[in-house]
């Protein structure tokens, strides 16, 4: 983690290596003494729309070298840090707080150690000159880069809306929808909870209960939901609405074959079903376990039908749809391997990665589509859960786990077991 690096000496310093979360400025001033750079709040932007990191100040780089060019006059560059980050026209949120900011006195000279969080979903983007577009950065290897108005526009999106599926849709009805789809949902919610009260009601009453069609008060507006018509709606049309909407599972996939040959299975958009989220989690759900073997095991008198390994594939699919940012470019996909299962969702997860281990509150991107999933499956909302039976899938097949959120070049989630 990026506040964990330490720096003691002079070879701690030489060991640097500026990264995504690592960054070093000379920061003497014209004086000499020590004043902050320019570029300080490029990358302090940059940073917390990515992953947070360091900024090094008083440490210059040579040939790929770093040395200490040391401050003689700290408590200027620690006021010029104070002024900007509680000014809004310098920066838009200070995440900043006494225990970030360290003086730190060497042998060969001071320097100043400022760790930056990275920023809540609620402050990002952290931008400059009161103005989010052309003044958003995010951290891509070494170097600060401005954000695209398009992931500026996510990102505003992503601040202001709790969840992002709850979307009435003008235009949209019942007709748009997947009959059989919504039929197979009902039966095999009938079947999983037969004595459910929503088991009695029309195919509008139950589309409400749900979350897939909704009326708002205030406005007296209502119709379809944006989570209704992913759920059971028909492919053409959720791409009338989401034009990167796209679905992809491969078995055998691999690259050094030509393109007739790359997978021995694949399901896509292809007009040859539905296209939507439940009828895709339903074959993707067995292709993935159609393998696995079941023991004789029986509970309360009834044979079990499935194993913690079908439950850890079944809340990793789960999770994978319903925190996917369906109006990304990047496609769902599910990868099946002999040797790895790569679960991939557009859109980066709401909170740090460190925050969700750590058991930090749920914050799906979908809320109406999670609720619908665990009426039928009781998947977790609980990202600690989830990451509880990540571990539990790695142990099973013996791979190690690897979960990333990869901004650059484009914002996705990556679980890949290999």
């Amino acid at each position: 983690m990026p506040n964990e690096i330490k720096i003691e000496c002079l070879e701690d310093i030489q060991l640097l290596k500026e990264s995504c979360t690592v960054e070093c400025k000379s920061a003497l001033g014209q004086n000499g003494k020590g004043s902050l750079p320019k570029d300080f709040w490029q990358s302090y932007s940059a940073l917390a729309n990515t992953y947070g990191g360091v900024i090094l100040l008083g440490v210059k780089e040579k040939n790929g070298q770093f040395s200490i060019s040391g401050l003689t006059d700290t408590d200027k560059v620690l006021k010029e840090i104070a002024t900007g980050a509680n000014n809004p026209s310098v920066v838009s949120a200070n995440l900043l707080n006494d225990q970030l900011i360290e003086v730190i006195d060497l042998l060969e000279g001071v320097i100043i150690k400022v760790t930056i969080p990275e920023a809540p979903r609620k402050l990002r983007p952290v931008y400059l000159k009161n103005t989010p577009f052309n003044h958003s950065y995010r951290r891509f290897n070494d170097s600060d880069q401005l954000m695209s108005d398009e992931d500026v526009k996510r990102a505003l999106a992503e601040q202001v809306n709790e969840t992002r599926d709850n979307e009435i849709l003008l235009g949209y009805g019942i007709v748009d929808l997947n009959p059989d789809s919504l039929k197979r949902y009902r039966q095999l919610m009938a079947v999983r909870n037969p004595q459910h009260p929503f088991n009695e009601v029309d195919d509008l009453a139950f589309l409400e209960r749900i979350g897939a069609w909704r009326k708002d008060r205030e406005s007296g507006k209502q119709g379809l939901t944006l989570a209704g018509l992913l759920m059971f709606g028909q492919d053409y049309l959720i791409r009338e609405k989401l034009p990167n909407y796209q679905l992809d599972y491969r078995d055998g996939f691999d690259s050094k074959y030509d393109s007739e040959t790359r997978w021995q299975d694949r399901v896509t958009l292809d007009g040859t079903w539905s296209g939507n989220l439940f009828d895709f989690y339903q074959i993707v759900y067995r292709k993935l376990t159609t393998d696995l073997k079941v023991p004789f095991e029986l509970e309360k008198g009834v044979r079990k039908d499935s194993t913690p390994l079908h439950d850890a594939i079944r809340e990793s699919l789960c999770n994978v749809l319903v925190h996917a940012d369906y109006s990304g470019r990047t496609s769902v996909l599910i990868e099946k391997k002999p040797d790895m299962i790569l679960f991939r969702n557009p859109g980066l997860m709401r909170i740090p990665v460190e925050t969700a281990i750590r058991g930090g509150e749920p914050d799906c991107r979908n809320r109406i589509l999670h609720q619908m999933f665990f009426i039928l499956v009781q998947v977790s909302a609980r990202v600690l859960a989830f990451l509880l039976y990540l571990k539990m899938l790695s142990t099973i097949i013996g791979k190690r786990r690897v979960l990333k959120n990869i901004s650059i070049p484009v914002n996705e989630l990556n679980l890949n077991f290999g």
